[in-house]
């Protein structure tokens, strides 16, 4: 897999700021395919920063009613990303 490939977004949620302020923790929704030491690459590559420790999640796809008939959404891998101490990644610059 190509490192282009592993990093579909960031997870921008209330606690994933949270996060990042007190513990230099960041989230990334990741391809489900990749593995912790991809992630660490990829990231390591695109943000130009030194990855401690990678956690992830794979959260189940969950059963929606569309009309008469049921869909389930696709399941999703979060990675949650620890940085050495003093680095930081900013997700908005100039905002």
């Amino acid at each position: 897999m190509h490192l282009e490939n592993v990093i579909k977004s960031p997870l921008i949620t209330e606690k994933s700021s949270h996060a990042a302020e007190k513990n230099d923790s960041y989230g990334f929704k990741v391809d489900p395919k990749a593995n912790k030491n991809q992630i660490k690459r990829a990231i390591e590559k695109f943000y130009n920063v030194k990855v401690v420790k990678v956690r992830t999640n794979i959260t189940p796809g969950k059963l929606k009613r569309v009309g008469k008939g049921i869909s389930k959404s696709s399941k999703v891998k979060k990675a949650y990303v620890n940085l050495a101490e003093g680095q930081k990644i900013e997700f908005f610059k100039g905002i």
